[in-house]
């Protein structure tokens, strides 16, 4: 495969994602679509369109192949060290006020949401399954560090745990996991017509969910941004990915679960971090502009960092 194929194999994965996010982007200036819209199809793709999706993925792949604790247990550990990474630099460089947002945000991806719609779109049901399966991880991982950081450098209300740890177990996403695992393991065969009507409404979830965070983008925010924002996302868009992916690889990680590890490592920051921050009495501000810097920034940085390990060969 020439260099012309490869970089428009990595365009035609990259693309028609991010393009979904730039056509929400045109429809909220058109103002097709409004606050109230981004608000109710955000949680109609949390609540129940991402955990059909994830559910259906995970039954109907082949856990045998799919299913790597391996793979689970690096991302875990890659994720704390990435984490405390972040913190020390923090430390040596970010002002105390801006630490906890800074760190949520060059730490924290968006992989729920265009890690898996990118996985899905390079590597099919496979893809699909394994960054299903991830995103338990993910979720137990991401808002447990996130709510430890805050909460050590914002004035906010004490940290109640335990509403916490019920929070993590009621995620509809972790809760899909649960459930697909045991009709996977044990065969079972759901109903051809309850089948295909899930397929109906778990198409919604990746195209609905992108138009959202292209809605919630902001030009003056970008404008806005300063060196802390910059800062952050080079951090997540370059420094963790490019490590994450090394040690994956150095680890003896390879082709589809290099890949998806690396999607997942480069994807932008989550928009669940602004809702965070602002919860916890961070700089809902500086975590917006992290969020639309990443995000913009990811066709470029993902694009490249696939054409790259592709020309290396290693996925």
């Amino acid at each position: 495969m020439n260099l012309a194929e490869l970089v428009s194999g990595s365009l035609n994965v990259t693309l028609p994602v991010f393009a979904m996010v730039f056509i929400g982007f045109g429809l909220k200036r058109a103002r097709w679509v409004d606050r109230a819209f981004v608000d109710t199809a955000s949680q109609l793709v949390f609540k129940a369109c991402m955990p059909t999706l994830i559910f259906l993925g995970i039954i109907k792949a082949d856990l045998d192949a799919t299913l790597n604790p391996a793979l689970l247990a690096y991302f875990a550990v890659a994720t704390v060290i990435g984490f405390l990474g972040c913190w020390g630099w923090a430390i040596l460089r970010v002002p105390r006020p801006a630490r906890g947002v800074y760190i949520q945000g060059a730490f924290r991806g968006n992989c729920g949401i265009v890690g898996l719609a990118l996985a899905s779109a390079m590597y099919g049901d496979y893809g699909l399954s394994t960054a299903g399966l991830l995103l338990g991880v993910v979720i137990l991982c991401y808002n447990t560090l996130s709510v430890v950081v805050l909460s050590t450098y914002q004035d906010a209300k004490r940290t109640h745990w335990r509403g916490i740890l019920l929070h993590i177990a009621r995620n509809p996403l972790i809760i899909a996991v649960v459930l697909a695992l045991p009709v996977s393991l044990l065969e079972i065969t759901l109903p051809t017509w309850l089948m295909t009507s899930g397929e109906y409404f778990a198409s919604m979830t990746l195209p609905l969910a992108l138009i959202c965070i292209g809605a919630t983008l902001s030009a003056t925010g970008l404008r806005d941004s300063g060196n802390i924002a910059l800062g952050a996302s080079l951090m997540k868009m370059i420094t963790l990915p490019a490590l994450g992916t090394a040690g994956a690889w150095l680890l003896g990680f390879s082709g589809r679960d290099l890949g998806v590890l690396y999607l997942f490592f480069a994807s932008p920051t989550a928009a669940a971090a602004f809702v965070m921050a602002k919860a916890m009495g961070g700089d809902a501000v500086l975590t917006a502009n992290i969020i639309a810097i990443t995000t913009l920034a990811s066709l470029f940085t993902i694009t490249s960092g696939i054409l790259i390990l592709q020309l290396l060969g290693v996925i």
